[in-house]
């Protein structure tokens, strides 16, 4: 991200890391593809990798199982680590996966551990299908059996899972923090159990049946199939500013703990850390537009003649009043909760205002880029000769 906010100056260029910077405009992500392997190379997410290693097709439903067992139990900690302003915003729209933590495995994965939960046990061989685009310079082409479901949070895709919901500003440090802590959780309660006496995949099916509801291969944009998760149990936490505060929670200090990854007291820092972290980004997008309605917005209004003047005034002195609550807050996780209020509602008001603004306002008094400035008028424009350092 450093390099990017470095380089993209020496173009002629802006890089932009928040996740929403355009409203109605696809925002931006980083897809974290998480997988695990042993010291020689095996890796456990790999079907025939898993077949080569150990010749026993149980050993990889039993892996699918206690990641899809993690994954179920510990939905609050995945949405913790991708909690931020900008993806508060971005979930569940444009492609972005809703803040729902279901996991999709495909139809063929799906069909066969359902076969093996009823007894069956047989190699996983996944198929393979043929996707035409219906158009001549594009032949039809081959593709995996678990081809992605772009709605969804954590889909499996042959050899790794896609943690799609990581927000494009965000370090992905915290993020596999969790995925390899609530994994390791899971093997080691597999593994106590399993050299306790259990036959393995007894203990890899009962966790497939106690967890199977967060299996789901469907749209997760319809509201009904959302609905339908939420009301089956399936972790949902809107406000990242709740997701963060459920790293102190029992189950996650205890969870932590046992693994020997945080203690509490380093758990509870954190989460002030990323409430502090929230706070203060919502601060400076805040302050932010109070200058760019003082210098931009009133005086292209009062130019023109025309707009919404009175609205435009008070909106400064809303925000600035919304920014003293925040200070004048007790807590990181107060502080936060009203810098959400104030991103999501306040802001997400006043911005209509700045709209309506826009729309009356002659262009020649407009002193804001639009988005036809931004996006579209230089698109077929040469760059200079020394664009690309030539």
């Amino acid at each position: 991200m450093q390099i990017i906010e470095e380089t993209a100056p020496k173009h002629g260029l802006a890089a932009l890391l928040q996740e929403k910077p355009f409203n109605e405009v696809n925002g931006s992500g980083k897809h974290n593809n998480w997988s695990i392997a042993t010291r020689s190379g095996v890796n456990f997410l790999d079907v025939e990798d898993v077949w080569e290693a150990t010749g026993n097709p149980e050993a990889f439903p039993i892996i699918m199982a206690a990641i899809v067992a993690a994954v179920d139990e510990n939905g609050d900690l995945m949405r913790a680590a991708i909690a931020s302003p900008g993806n508060d915003f971005r979930l569940g729209a444009c492609e972005a996966p809703p803040a729902i933590v279901s996991t999709y495995l495909g139809e063929d994965l799906t069909s066969y551990l359902e076969k093996f939960i009823a007894g069956e046990t047989s190699e996983y061989k996944p198929g393979k299908k043929m996707l035409d685009l219906g158009t001549r310079e594009v032949l039809p082409f081959e593709v995996p059996a678990e081809d992605r479901n772009r709605t969804s949070p954590f889909p499996y895709g042959g050899s790794r899972f896609e943690f799609r919901a990581v927000g494009s500003s965000q370090n992905v440090s915290l993020v596999n923090t969790v995925l390899n802590t609530i994994a390791a959780e899971k093997f080691a309660l597999f593994a106590d159990r399993i050299e306790a006496g259990e036959a393995p995949a007894d203990v890899a099916r009962e966790a497939l049946k106690k967890h199977w509801k967060v299996i789901f291969n469907g749209d997760n944009y319809d509201e009904a199939n959302q609905q339908m998760l939420t009301d089956s149990g399936v972790w949902r936490i809107d406000s990242g500013v709740e997701a963060i505060a459920t790293l102190s929670s029992d189950k996650n200090v205890a969870l932590f703990e046992k693994m020997g990854v945080f203690n509490g007291e380093e758990l509870s820092a954190r989460q002030d850390v990323l409430h502090d972290h929230y706070t203060g980004t919502v601060e400076m997008e805040a302050l932010c537009m109070v200058d760019m309605i003082n210098q931009h917005v009133i005086p292209s209004v009062k130019a023109a003649g025309v707009g919404p003047l009175d609205e435009l005034s008070a909106a400064v002195t809303t925000i600035t009043a919304a920014v003293a609550e925040i200070h004048a807050a007790e807590s990181s996780m107060d502080k936060a909760q009203l810098a959400r209020v104030l991103r999501l509602e306040t802001m997400i008001d006043i911005r209509a205002t700045c709209d309506a603004a826009e729309e009356v306002v002659p262009a020649e008094n407009w002193t804001l880029a639009t988005y036809k400035e931004l996006m579209f008028l230089d698109s077929h424009v040469d760059p200079e000769p020394d664009f690309f350092g030539e």
